[in-house]
């Protein structure tokens, strides 16, 4: 960012996309955490499986912050 007061609502934009994104990766984790428990206690998911399962779905939190990168402004 800058100095520049005109940059604010744009500021503003970032942090709120960025709460959101935040929000969407930690319901997302937290549901693949618990379909693996799920999945152990019924003893369907083993340990590579499992460990695959999560590895997975970080790269997908990962993603999913990426795009924040591409965020702009609206424009008027």
């Amino acid at each position: 960012m800058s100095d520049r007061l005109d940059r604010l609502v744009g500021a503003l934009g970032l942090g709120r996309a960025t709460l959101a994104n935040i929000r969407q990766n930690v319901v997302f984790a937290v549901a693949v955490v618990l379909a693996l428990v799920a999945g152990v206690l019924g003893e369907k998911v083993f340990l590579a499986g499992g460990m695959l399962a999560h590895e997975a779905s970080v790269m997908l939190v990962i993603v999913n912050a990426i795009r924040l990168r591409a965020w702009r402004p609206r424009q008027k």
